[in-house]
């Protein structure tokens, strides 16, 4: 049965992982640099990933012996990092892309929208949440992708780098306090 509690709160953490509002910068850049980023393609890709994880993710975990338990403690350090991150304003895990020709499945929908610390949350959101209220925060996020990116153009004219810089660091403090709180639900099992 959905609950609205449940998809409100999988939306978030889903929309404080992948970061969108933080990734504009990024994606303006590689727009100014010639990459050609389609809004559909990059979210398509993203769903298939996304959706496929969620699905397929346990068993891929149980074919190298990783109980989800354990992978959710692993996704809880790496929400609590990106959160450092993102707080603090430092880089503690790098992506290497290429200049020039499309970017809309590498890097936009893989690392940047469907990335580790995306999977790993999704995985870790088993533990906790149903498949449908997981499935409901992942749409509603992709909707919110779509929208960002095929507006990226006019949000960059309206959104100052200041308030893109608070965001940041307002969705930093969040995740930390849900790196904590995944920590703390699968570490006494």
């Amino acid at each position: 049965m959905l609950s609205v509690t449940a998809i409100f709160s999988v939306s978030l953490i889903l929309f404080s992982v992948i970061d969108i509002i933080g990734s504009l910068p990024i994606i303006v850049n590689m727009k100014k640099e010639g990459v050609e980023i389609n809004a559909k393609i990059a979210t398509c890709f993203a769903a298939i990933i996304m959706i496929s994880f969620l699905f397929f993710g346990t068993a891929i975990l149980g074919a190298f012996g990783i109980e989800v338990p354990s992978f959710a403690l692993a996704g809880a350090l790496i929400i609590f990092l990106i959160g450092i991150e993102m707080l603090m304003g430092i880089r503690l895990f790098r992506d290497h892309h290429d200049d020039g020709g499309s970017g809309s499945i590498v890097p936009i929908a893989f690392p940047l929208l469907a990335g580790a610390g995306t999977l790993t949350t999704i995985i870790s959101l088993k533990a906790e949440y149903d498949t449908w209220s997981i499935i409901a925060g992942i749409v509603i996020n992709l909707v919110i992708i779509y929208i960002i990116l095929r507006s990226s153009d006019w949000l960059t004219t309206k959104l100052s780098p200041q308030l893109a810089a608070t965001l940041r660091k307002v969705f930093g403090i969040v995740l930390i306090a849900i790196g904590i709180q995944m920590f703390k639900d699968n570490f006494i099992m």
